[in-house]
């Protein structure tokens, strides 16, 4: 496994070795030793599964309480998933960064708590597998506009398409307007 700290402090590329043959692939995709050695000393308490058809997009989000690390791989298909800071306290406050994941490249994601987290699904199905270091908390759910004209997200869509995303994504907040973290 390699280990890359990206451009927001505290969030990791994982690159996760896979082992193909002509029966197929495994790969390993947690070991506690080898993620606390790369810096990803998370211990997690939830499993989350995620299914998208093509041109869905989910997020972005977080919660203000039990604050939610996450470690974002994807089983089938690929995705461009997006983190933004939301640690007032951090250089990179209100920066967002960009990583394409897929089953066959065999990477993840670390997302440390205080950062909003979304997705958008670039093949005809995504399946995302994300490990939760808290427990999903709904009253503390927060979402912040795929949109969000501050944040100026370089999505990679056609010019003018609008992706597919839930009622509850519509009605997300603008970054300026959110909560955030000290």
């Amino acid at each position: 496994m390699k280990f890359t700290p990206l451009a927001l402090d505290g969030v990791i590329r994982v690159e996760l070795d896979v082992f193909r043959d002509v029966r197929g692939a495994f790969m390993e995709t947690w070991h506690a030793h080898k993620y606390a050695e790369g810096g990803l000393p998370a211990s997690f308490v939830q499993d989350n599964w995620s299914e998208s058809a093509k041109g869905v997009l989910r997020g972005l989000h977080y919660q203000v309480q039990q604050a939610q690390g996450k470690l974002v791989a994807v089983v089938s298909g690929a995705i461009f998933d997006v983190v933004v800071d939301l640690r007032k306290s951090s250089p990179t406050f209100g920066k967002w960064l960009a990583e394409p994941l897929s089953a066959e490249r065999g990477s993840a994601l670390w997302v440390p708590p205080g950062f909003a987290h979304g997705f958008y699904a670039q093949s005809e199905r995504a399946t995302v597998l994300y490990k939760c270091t808290d427990f999903y908390a709904p009253a503390y759910e927060r979402c912040i506009r795929w949109d969000d004209p501050d944040l100026a997200i370089d999505w990679p869509m056609k010019p003018g398409m609008t992706p597919t995303v839930s009622p509850k994504d519509a009605l997300g907040k603008l970054f300026k307007d959110a909560e955030t973290f000290d």
